[in-house]
């Protein structure tokens, strides 16, 4: 029987213990993680697990399950939850693209600057992906946490665009695909997962990833530099089946979604000081960390400046507004 027959299986108890059996019934979920233990999302979710148990009187339990050691992927995880596989997961949403062009909104080159134009831009953008996951994915998002700046990293050395030309650089969806071909460097799209065999094998010769991941996947054993291009920003959200959610008892729905609440603040934060640690831990293992000039900057911006409309006008009007009420300061 498979993993995912497995998980479904206990959905479907789960659901079942949420309707058919007393109200005082616990309930226990399962909750599946792309990412390593101690990177820290994995701890935020350890976290927001304690403070439910907490204030459910240990009526609901999560149960995390990092590494993907469910056997669930990264891209395959807002789908899994909308059919019921898991009953909540955590989701970077910039791999979802394919499935909802809208969660991608945020991950357009240089769309945001930094953690307060992400705010901003997440203030006329996170309404509509929560509809949407609602409406077509059967699913709610409980929070919602940015990855820090986008490094590149590579084993030769890149005072210029010119230089990361032909580097075999591992991306993770369209848009850095799309992003660093017209860089002018070979994309090679693939979930965390496969990204250190890869590395391993000499498949792919650059990564494109947060500080946060390339301590998860120890960089320093392949790659010798990194650079803070901060092309794009990125989330993750946790993300609850709705049919688990609606077979909770209404008071620990309220309790779950006042935990969820107070503590995505604090994790935001965790994401700011996350950058400077770890990239600590990455030059004190050698990784030198290189400078971005000015002109690289520029050129790297402007080779990239047409996908804002390209993708604003695939995704269609809904994106147009968000991102016009963005950058008229809104």
């Amino acid at each position: 029987m498979s993993t995912r027959t497995l998980a479904a299986i206990a959905l479907a108890a789960t659901l079942g213990a949420g309707t058919s059996l007393p109200a005082s019934a616990a309930t226990t979920w399962d909750l599946p993680l792309a990412w390593p233990d101690g990177n820290f999302h994995v701890e935020n979710a350890k976290r927001f697990a304690a403070e439910v148990s907490k204030a459910t009187s240990g009526e609901v339990t999560i149960n995390l399950h990092p590494g993907g050691s469910l056997g669930f992927k990264g891209p395959e995880m807002l789908t899994s939850i909308r059919d019921g596989l898991i009953p909540i997961g955590d989701i970077l949403l910039n791999q979802q693209v394919g499935e909802a062009p809208l969660i991608g909104v945020e991950a357009i080159p240089y769309l945001s600057n930094g953690f307060e134009d992400l705010k901003r831009l997440h203030g006329h953008w996170r309404p509509a992906v929560e509809k949407l996951a609602a409406s077509k994915f059967n699913q709610k998002f409980l929070y919602m946490v940015p990855w820090p700046r986008q490094y590149v990293y590579t084993k030769v050395e890149a005072k210029s665009v010119a230089d990361l030309a032909g580097i075999k650089i591992r991306t993770y969806n369209k848009t850095t695909t799309d992003m660093f071909n017209r860089i002018g460097m070979t994309s090679v799209q693939l979930p965390w997962g496969e990204v250190v065999p890869s590395l391993a094998a000499g498949t792919i010769d650059g990564v494109t990833t947060s500080a946060s991941s390339g301590v998860d996947g120890k960089f320093w054993e392949f790659l010798k530099y990194m650079y803070p291009t901060n092309h794009v920003w990125s989330s993750n959200a946790v993300s609850v089946n709705l049919d688990a959610w609606n077979a909770l008892k209404p008071e620990h729905r309220a309790a779950i979604e006042e935990v969820a609440r107070r503590l995505e603040p604090e994790f935001w934060e965790v994401s700011r000081k996350e950058d400077e640690a770890k990239v600590k831990v990455l030059t004190d293992n050698g990784v030198i960390l290189g400078t971005v000039t000015p002109e690289m900057f520029a050129e790297m911006k402007a080779k990239t400046a047409p996908m804002l409309d390209e993708a604003v006008n695939a995704i269609g009007p809904e994106a147009r507004a968000i991102v016009d009420a963005y950058q008229k300061g809104g």
